[in-house]
């Protein structure tokens, strides 16, 4: 089991906490009468900390289910089996009434800014509708102080607060989802992938502006990227994540200039630097092969089908989650 440790005093709050982690959607076949003949193994078996108001990037190529990590953890998705905390509170056995107070102190900020706002809804409608849900604020008067002090907040004019979503740009859009994350006061919030469908003259002011709501809200990210630059710039600790599973977790300077497990080198082998000369000096790594189904993953380590250094034993035992210093934590036979 994948145990992540955080580069931060032990004496701070845990604030999420996931063990052994796994969902599995089955596949059925039938059109009248339905049988299961298997299961997609998004998630199988991952474990991490995060302590209160840092930052933990969760990277990985596209379909190692890093976006169904996000959602379970938030009980979006029911979880196969596993333990999920959101301050204290756990998530798989949260009752209406509890479940209603974890959605209050953990959000989500979606993807796609498009599709994740009702076209129907005006920005106040948008905004406003947790605070109906939690029941914050009971006066119209106050609801609309709050969604204009939230619309302020993201740099957008309370003017707005009556138009539709198909008014405004991407980046527009993005803002208005991340006011409504935080109508409730959350304490953690789940970033997935919040600027990859924007344009890239919009990302870096979304990442400063998600930013400096963290340090003026001390809030708690789980930022899901596959953006390695960006994923430097704005996370305290790293998880690299292949085929369902964590190979590799460190802090964020560590992994980058000392990375150990050979998909986290590839990765990085591939991110562009800006210096011509060391990028002609560094040694491109190609992996071979098509990343293998979830549906019926490689027995022993899932990576070995495409590593180039992998060795016979890879392919029978599973590789042991093994602390190399003290916040840099790998999977693999030979590191």
């Amino acid at each position: 089991m994948t145990v992540l440790q955080s580069s931060h005093s032990q004496d701070q709050q845990i604030l999420v906490q996931v063990s052994n982690m796994k969902k599995h959607f089955s596949i059925s076949k039938g059109l009248i009468i339905e049988r299961k003949v298997g299961s997609v193994k998004a998630v199988d078996g991952v474990s991490f900390l995060i302590q209160r108001g840092e930052t933990l990037g969760l990277v990985g190529e596209s379909g190692c289910g890093k976006t169904t990590v996000g959602r379970t953890l938030l009980g979006l998705y029911p979880a196969t089996e596993g333990e999920i905390y959101i301050d204290n509170h756990n998530v798989r056995q949260a009752r209406r009434d509890e479940m209603l107070t974890i959605r209050r102190k953990a959000q989500m900020i979606f993807q796609d800014p498009y599709a994740s706002l009702n076209p129907r809804w005006t920005v106040n409608s948008i905004i406003s509708e947790p605070l109906r849900v939690h029941k914050i604020f009971t006066s119209n008067k106050e609801k609309s102080e709050r969604v204009q002090e939230l619309l302020n907040l993201v740099s957008l004019s309370p003017r707005l607060v009556n138009r539709f979503p198909h008014e405004f740009s991407g980046g527009q859009r993005q803002r208005i989802g991340i006011a409504r994350a935080l109508a409730s006061n959350p304490a953690f919030i789940v970033c997935d992938e919040p600027i990859s469908a924007l344009d890239v003259s919009i990302q870096a002011q979304v990442v400063n502006l998600l930013e400096d709501l963290q340090d003026q809200f001390n809030l708690t990210y789980l930022f899901i990227a596959h953006d390695l630059s960006m994923v430097r710039h704005i996370c305290d600790r790293v998880a690299v994540m292949y085929l369902g599973v964590i190979v590799e977790s460190a802090e964020r300077n560590e992994l980058y200039e000392n990375p150990l497990h050979p998909y986290t080198q590839a990765l990085l082998s591939a991110v562009p630097i800006p210096d011509p000369k060391k990028g002609r000096a560094r040694s491109r790594i190609v992996l071979t092969g098509d990343v293998p189904s979830p549906i019926n993953p490689p027995s022993g380590c899932r990576f070995h089908p495409r590593c180039p250094i992998a060795k016979d034993h890879c392919s029978i035992d599973v590789p042991e989650w093994r602390q190399i210093t003290d916040d840099h934590w790998v999977a693999c036979h030979e590191v």
